[in-house]
């Protein structure tokens, strides 16, 4: 069995027994997949209750990065081959599925892509190294605007590299453009536009996203960041807090 989830944002209790009972009939061969904003975020002791917690859940938890990860931590994970892609793997059965992949888990085929932008920065990037940082953060708390600090709470590889995308596009080559699903954090431009009525701007994710959704043939197509839980055609579903089957 596969289920799939939205932003955890490092509160992964909904995948305890009493909301996510599913999990009675579940073994460690079977997976829960979560859209990004996983959580991963600065170490801490309860970082690591929590990845203790879910290495002792009878499932493997899988996730894509959101836009608001600790991307320093992340990239100094060793990489491994995990169902034919390329992964970082924090407990034994906790694993981040890394950009651009194709894995093969029961006979089927996931393409995951994790980033997005963070709409939530109106308030600027403030950098701790600037001499007048504590001037400029006062003011930004007082703005009452969204900010964020740099390797702190963001980091530029929210958004992915061109090696990244490009690795995407090579896996989905050899693939003959066909896999079973899609699992992302953002979506494509068009919907995007759909589901947010306009206020999400397109960036260059959202139009590869836009791209890839032009050629490949794909059963489903799921993903998070948007805070919502909702089917917007037969082929694209956002998922938030639902804890849906794929199979």
């Amino acid at each position: 069995m596969i289920f799939v989830t939205g932003d955890c944002h490092g509160e992964w209790g909904r995948l305890g027994m009493k909301n996510f009972p599913e999990q009675r009939r579940m073994t460690k061969n079977d997976c829960v997949i979560v859209c990004g904003d996983f959580g991963f975020w600065t170490p801490s002791r309860e970082r690591e209750y929590w990845m203790d917690w879910l290495e002792q859940k009878p499932f493997t938890t899988l996730f894509v990065d959101g836009n608001h990860e600790n991307f320093d931590g992340l990239c100094q994970l060793k990489e491994e081959t995990w169902k034919q892609g390329r992964v970082h793997r924090i407990r034994n059965s906790v694993i981040h599925l890394m950009r651009g992949q194709v894995f093969v888990m029961e006979g089927y085929r996931f393409f995951t892509f994790g980033g997005a932008r963070s709409h939530d920065i109106q308030g600027g990037i403030l950098e701790p190294e600037d001499p007048e940082f504590r001037r400029k953060k006062r003011a930004a708390d007082q703005s009452g605007l969204f900010y964020r600090v740099n390797h702190e709470s963001w980091w530029r590889q929210e958004m992915p590299s061109r090696e990244e995308r490009d690795m995407g596009l090579r896996k989905l080559e050899a693939c003959d453009w066909q896999v079973d699903f899609v699992i992302t954090h953002c979506c494509s431009s068009d919907t995007q536009a759909l589901l947010t009525g306009g206020s999400y701007e397109a960036d260059e994710l959202t139009e590869y996203f836009e791209n890839i959704r032009g050629k490949l043939r794909f059963r489903k197509w799921f993903f998070g960041h948007y805070h919502m839980d909702r089917e917007i055609n037969p082929r694209e579903t956002v998922v938030y807090e639902q804890i849906l089957r794929v199979f």
